[in-house]
């Protein structure tokens, strides 16, 4: 019985607070580089995340996808995908909810990484003066494809976009914060622990991790893979990891609002401020994407 203790938070869309603790919360700047949101828009770039199918083994274009990675290794899969504009995750557009940690101020500043950064949109959203942003992505023309569109934008300065494998990648910096956009459910699931130790290894010994948890337990094969919350919690333990907060994104695009019939993560029963979650109960919960905040050597939540 897994047991996972997580904060009681205010409503996600009023504010986000990833800890009430003097130690492991601090005050965050606004971005001045907002004004990119418009640039964005002007260039007249169209989404082909989900078209409105909630469950991907439903959506031709994630079949066709996957029928494309299974007849090639991950990297030359994930080349070709782009190459093929077959990218049915990519929003067009920077991910509404870490625009709105950027506009109230909470998202960290410093170094932050952003693997699997593909179109790059999130990379050149958040970057800024007090914020240097490293997109990496292990499809070149993910990367080019980025590069073409953001180059000469005004905040070019405040962030590099890399082709290479998060995995063997060396940077010359460690980093502040890593944000994760359903880069974990992409992996093939052996591959999680790799993923937790090498996030892990290029975060500062105070450095804060962001998931954007995409649920799915009802998926035949992938990617994306099924995965829980135990599953995450499960590889950052070891790490050292604590979920500081976990709460529904509530800015999720239509699609991934919804959970999924049958088992879910679990029963919330609150005691002494924290919500404790059972893993197998057959209860349904809103929302089926996730943002969850976690943070190393933090003595209390």
């Amino acid at each position: 019985m897994l047991r996972l203790a997580f904060q009681k938070r205010p409503p996600l869309i009023n504010r986000i607070l990833v800890n009430t603790t003097r130690r492991c919360c601090r005050k965050r700047r606004l971005s001045p580089f907002l004004f990119l949101l418009n640039s964005i828009s002007r260039g007249g770039m169209g989404s082909n995340s989900d078209d409105g199918v909630r469950d991907p083994n439903s959506n031709p274009k994630v079949t066709k996808f996957r029928q494309l990675m299974s007849n090639h290794n991950p990297t030359d899969g994930w080349q070709k995908s782009w190459e093929e504009g077959l990218t049915p995750w990519d929003l067009g557009q920077p991910t509404p909810i870490i625009l709105h940690l950027l506009q109230t101020g909470t998202l960290p500043e410093g170094r932050v990484l952003i693997p699997g950064c593909g179109s790059g949109y999130d990379v050149i959203a958040i970057a800024n003066p007090v914020r240097y942003v490293v997109g990496l992505d292990i499809s070149t023309s993910a990367i080019n494809k980025a590069k073409e569109w953001s180059s000469s934008l005004a905040n070019a300065k405040y962030f590099t976009l890399l082709a290479a494998d998060f995995f063997t990648w060396q940077p010359t910096e460690l980093f502040d914060l890593v944000f994760d956009y359903t880069f974990f459910c992409a992996l093939d699931p052996s591959m999680r622990p790799s993923w937790a130790k090498r996030v892990s290894e290029i975060l500062k010994p105070d450095g804060e991790l962001i998931t954007l948890i995409y649920l799915m337990n009802d998926q035949d094969g992938g990617p994306p893979y099924n995965n829980s919350l135990a599953d995450y919690d499960e590889v950052l333990r070891p790490m050292g990891f604590t979920a500081l907060s976990i709460v529904d994104n509530e800015l999720a695009i239509g699609p991934r609002k919804e959970m999924t019939t049958g088992r879910t993560i679990g029963n919330a029963r609150e005691s002494g401020g924290l919500y404790f979650f059972e893993e197998g109960s057959k209860s349904k919960r809103p929302g089926k994407e996730k943002l969850g905040w976690w943070k190393r050597n933090c003595s209390s939540l």
